[in-house]
């Protein structure tokens, strides 16, 4: 490719997410096809800014985006089409510029669904604990719903009322049962998080750069993880959140936030460019970096 034959534009849509390591998964898979295409970040300050972004992304004819939190639910009053996907979850996390028409997509889902299939059979008729109930949370429960079939689905959040909400707005009531946070102490709450067979993390903490880096979901002295359990967090900078280390110190089968993020990515990928993202070298160079980094 020449360095003067001129590129599409593609960018995350988040809010300080410097941190991200999608930059260099994309760019690495642009080089290595000799695409031109070229892949930044895009911090935007608050909600209010989305609409004005994504006119501007019209007018500049930015080829697509990555979307994450807080913004994925935010952008889909302004694209003109939603994959079935992302309607089935009202929540967008790649978007395609269709010659200025915006097409929202969730690739979360089947990025989610990806580092568990081979986990498939013990997860079926078992119940799972998803902490969180943001766009992440709720690509987690479609994806337990598509994939997996577990006998149910323990929500853990901070904001009950907002949980209950979101089960009547998706009709997830009849599999999903929720535990708040205050909760989490109560003997009831914290035997179904141990009876689960796979925990996941769907919110932000733990993420290097944030207020609750270095900090873990589960409370000090919970006793809650264990030998038979799979722990699943969606972090993926640093490598090894405080969770993972706790749920690998408790003997636990550990999935790092890296897989679901490749995951994902090479099917947003796979959208913008009809091509595969080459997922080993990806891998191996993302790998590289945060050892790099020492993340």
């Amino acid at each position: 490719m020449s360095n003067s034959q001129s590129k599409k534009i593609f960018g995350l849509i988040g809010r300080h997410v410097d941190y991200s390591w999608s930059p260099l998964i994309h760019n690495t898979a642009f080089e290595a096809l000799k695409l031109p295409g070229l892949f930044t970040i895009f911090n935007i300050a608050s909600p209010e800014m989305i609409g004005d972004a994504l006119r501007g992304s019209r007018a500049l004819g930015i080829a697509g985006f990555s979307v994450t939190i807080p913004y994925k639910k935010t952008v889909v009053p302004f694209l003109d089409e939603l994959s079935p996907e992302a309607l089935s979850i009202g929540a967008v996390n790649a978007i395609v510029n269709d010659n200025g028409r915006l097409v929202g997509y969730n690739t979360d889902i089947d990025g989610f669904a990806a580092p568990l299939l081979p986990m498939a059979e013990s997860i079926r008729n078992r119940p799972v604990c998803i902490f969180g109930n943001g766009g992440a949370a709720l690509a987690a429960v479609e994806a337990f719903r598509r994939h997996f079939s577990p006998s149910s689905i323990l929500l853990e959040v901070r904001d009950r009322q907002k949980a209950e909400d979101m089960l009547e707005e998706y009709k997830y009531r009849d599999i999903v049962t929720i535990c708040s946070g205050r909760e989490i102490d109560q003997p009831s709450c914290s035997k179904s998080i141990r009876d689960c067979r796979l925990l996941v993390n769907a919110t932000p903490v733990g993420t290097a750069g944030r207020t609750e880096h270095g900090h873990s979901i589960l409370p000090t002295g919970h006793g809650l993880l264990h030998d038979g359990q799979i722990v699943y967090d969606m972090v993926y900078n640093p490598l090894e959140t405080p969770l993972l280390a706790e749920a690998r110190a408790a003997g636990a089968t550990i999935v790092h936030g890296i897989e679901m993020l490749i995951a994902q990515a090479a099917r947003a990928f796979s959208i913008w460019t009809g091509q595969e993202l080459p997922v080993d070298l990806v891998r191996k160079t993302v790998l590289a970096e945060i050892e790099k980094c020492g993340a």
